[in-house]
């Protein structure tokens, strides 16, 4: 099979998981889903940064319990909130581990394990947070990001051909990302994110008299931030001098490449959702 198939394939496969876990009508299949893509993403974080070693296995457990944390709280608080103490005990744990590991920079490794529970776990837990509010939120989440992705290539590839070329945002990060294809790629996410509110994908957090503006800074911030989280994730892969950061999905590279734009932006959108939800109850 050509690299173009398989590539292909391991998209519509990807997408379609996705989607699938995010609508099923028992809402379990996305809370089992999250903590198994923290711990491979973590995993694969670990990997890049330092050799396999035991303090990795407790990152793995903590990124699990935080997110199955956070899908537990959503269907029965009470019995969430053991699994998020237990995590904050285990990240404790994991990092006075460093006391008994012979490492050359302890720091170094106190500093990964945290950017992993922070940048990776937490973003992960952040969708989770997101589906219980409204599932058709997080999938709006996902679906502007791609649309987002998918303009910005579309812009940036035609402006590349104009006379003079387009502006480079970040070149020795990522070298074919430009200001033209960020504002293109944005402009197609307000415009699906229009199309999305038609369906009533946005109910939940659209108070009457304030609609245009929560829906335009939804696919803002979705498409702004996951720029963002993509070019970060490519900042540290080129750093240490790697083109994907795993082989989870052939053609796409690892857990981390398919969720680099989630990052910053899920965070950011759950949070701006839940003070929406929270305004369009007062007003």
């Amino acid at each position: 099979m050509s690299e173009f198939w398989k590539r292909t394939l391991s998209g519509a496969v990807y997408v379609a998981v996705i989607i699938t876990s995010i609508l099923e009508e028992h809402e379990i299949l996305f809370v089992a889903l999250a903590p198994l893509m923290a711990v491979l993403a973590v995993r694969e974080f670990n990997r890049l940064l330092h050799p396999r070693n035991g303090s990795d296995v407790l990152c793995d457990f903590c990124a699990c319990l935080l997110v199955l944390g956070a899908g537990i709280t959503g269907i029965f608080w009470q019995y969430g909130m053991p699994f998020l103490a237990a995590y904050l005990v285990l990240l404790i744990i994991t990092l006075i581990f460093e006391l008994w590991r012979k490492a050359d920079n302890p720091i170094a490794n106190w500093g990964t394990i945290l950017i992993g529970q922070s940048m990776i776990a937490v973003p992960f837990a952040s969708m989770i947070a997101l589906f219980y509010l409204d599932k058709w939120l997080l999938l709006a989440l996902f679906v502007l990001i791609w649309v987002n992705d998918t303009g910005a290539y579309c812009v940036g590839s035609l402006t590349a051909k104009q006379k003079g070329g387009n502006h480079k945002m970040f070149p020795r990060v990522s070298p074919k990302k430009s200001w033209e294809g960020l504002f293109g790629g944005i402009a197609f996410a307000i415009g699906a994110a229009y199309i999305m509110h038609r369906f009533g994908w946005f109910d939940k957090i659209v108070a009457n008299n304030y609609k245009d503006f929560v829906i335009t800074l939804f696919a803002l911030l979705a498409g702004g931030f996951g720029t963002l989280g993509d070019l970060m994730e490519s900042l540290m892969k080129r750093t240490i001098g790697v083109k994907d950061s795993g082989r989870f999905l052939p053609g796409h590279g690892g857990v981390l490449d398919r969720f680099d734009s989630m990052l910053l932006a899920a965070p950011i959108v759950t949070l701006f959702s839940w003070l929406c939800y929270a305004w369009s109850l007062l007003v």
